[in-house]
């Protein structure tokens, strides 16, 4: 048997063709009906030349037809490519570039700007509905087909998805996963035990929303999509599917515990996160606001899947730590470095030899890139970081590529990116200026609107900061970053 994604979806359709699959504010679709959109969206794009080996790039925010379209393309054995809905016309030209798509495939909210980036890179543009310019393959689809189409080849092997991160200089890289790599990842978290529907917070252009989504879906389950993370929309989204499954990043988290609407939330029996270090504050509030949910804290990469989990039991004994070597995968330190190896782990990046190369020791483990101690009962804590990349939000934000587009800065003689500790955000992003004379310390709202057309939101500085010099390395002139950080620290921040 292959470990193909598309079985997944054919096995649920067969099986529980009424049961409900996938839910966005008031619209669901069934697994059948799921099924059978997909096979329409599958025959056009067959029509359209799409098949086994392309790379399919979407734009797009949230919304059911990407999901057929995810369902369409594992069947087929295109590569569903997802780039991040928040870039800015030209990072994500850059981005679908990356990628060399067959076709680049968005949203109506993004059919404008889309445009201009499909020209850029000479590739057709497809729209998921709307007036806008590009083909309409959602009306193109409801005249279609609903047979199966014949079998593709697929193999577990094959890519399945490539989603997009990006490394310490800025640039992306697309993190190559195979159908076998997602089947395993996903399999195992459906059998822990019976989830009932599970809430998502995840824009689909995110890996966290394609495991989750698929761990439902392997136990033949519901996920509920939102429209976006706000405390009141995941609030109500659990109240109405009596959801017992939800997956924050810990700000979301401190969102939905201070809205203060506990009660609305009595169906969860699962209140997990994923982060290399959860505040003990929070999940001492998840376990008061809950008490019969069972907590998890989950560490990894999309290039790695999990690599360690903190259960539930763990918490109070282990406060700060990100757990143990999580099923299946095997963990050690090189020099300060957290490694691993697994079966979920990347096939590579892609078209990118050389990074592939470099993420990888020479007896094969995986560079993490993150510092971490371990004691005596194999409980990991995560100290540091190899580069200099800021983790916020779950997003992964280049200090040099913000440094690059604020060295314009009215009033700026130097200014370095740095990211400081956060018990919502784990870090966020702080730009520190040193100021020509006489010139005022900018507002973080005047930043902000700097970088408006420039770079993504969450990629915006929160916080700013003054210093009198910069400190950097004598024979380089790089940016002391840790050196920063501890100043602004000493001084009470």
């Amino acid at each position: 048997m292959e470990l193909v994604i598309g079985s997944v979806f054919d096995n649920a359709a067969t099986a529980a063709p009424s049961r409900p699959a996938v839910t966005l504010g008031e619209e669901s679709l069934t697994y059948g009906e799921l099924h059978r959109q997909a096979n329409q969206m599958g025959h056009v794009l067959a029509g359209l030349g799409v098949g086994r080996g392309d790379r399919v790039v979407t734009w797009s925010d949230n919304n059911l037809e990407s999901v057929a379209l995810f369902v369409a393309l594992a069947r087929a054995g295109a590569v569903f490519a997802p780039a991040n809905a928040r870039l800015s016309p030209d990072e994500a030209a850059e981005m679908v570039a990356l990628a060399r798509p067959r076709v680049l495939v968005v949203d109506p909210g993004h059919a404008e700007a889309a445009q201009s980036v499909a020209e850029a890179v000479g590739v057709p543009l497809l729209c998921l509905g709307g007036p806008g310019p590009g083909l309409d393959i959602v009306a193109e689809a409801v005249s279609a087909s609903t047979s199966t189409l014949p079998p593709s080849g697929v193999e577990e092997t094959d890519p399945h998805v490539v989603f997009f991160t990006s490394g310490s200089t800025g640039r992306s890289k697309g993190v190559v996963l195979s159908h076998r790599c997602n089947w395993l990842r996903t399999r195992t978290p459906a059998l822990l035990e019976p989830r009932g529907p599970t809430v998502c917070m995840f824009p689909m252009f995110h890996m966290g929303a394609w495991t989750i989504a698929l761990q439902a879906w392997q136990a033949r389950g519901q996920v509920v999509f939102t429209d976006r993370a706000d405390a009141d929309v995941l609030i109500n989204a659990v109240h109405t599917h009596q959801a017992a499954y939800m997956n924050c990043i810990p700000a979301v988290w401190r969102r939905v515990l201070d809205a203060d609407r506990h009660e609305d939330l009595s169906s969860l029996r699962f209140a997990t996160s994923g982060t290399s270090a959860t505040p003990p504050e929070l999940l001492a509030d998840l376990k008061a606001a809950f008490p019969n949910a069972h907590r998890r804290v989950f560490y990894g990469s999309t290039e790695a899947g999990s690599v360690t989990m903190l259960d539930d039991f763990d918490m109070v004994s282990r406060p700060g730590s990100c757990g143990q070597a999580h099923t299946g995968a095997e963990v050690r330190l090189d020099q300060g470095e957290l490694q691993t190896r697994s079966p979920f782990m990347f096939d590579g990046y892609f078209d990118n030899p050389e990074a592939t190369a470099e993420a990888f020791t020479d007896d094969g483990w995986f560079r993490t890139g993150d510092l971490a101690e371990v004691d005596g009962d194999g409980f990991y804590s995560i100290v540091g970081r190899v580069k200099d990349v800021i983790r916020t939000g779950g997003e992964t934000v280049s200090p040099a590529e913000v440094e690059g587009h604020l060295a314009d800065f009215p009033g700026a003689a130097e200014v370095a990116v740095v990211g400081i500790p956060d018990d919502r955000w784990g870090e966020v992003v702080c730009a520190v200026f040193v100021l020509d004379p006489g010139a005022a310390l900018p507002t973080a709202e005047a930043v902000q609107a700097h970088l408006q057309d420039r770079l993504a939101r969450f990629k915006h500085p929160r916080r700013i900061e003054a210093m009198s010099a910069i400190p950097r390395t004598p024979a380089t002139g790089q940016v002391r970053r840790r050196e920063v950080v501890a100043a602004i620290l000493s001084t009470g921040g």
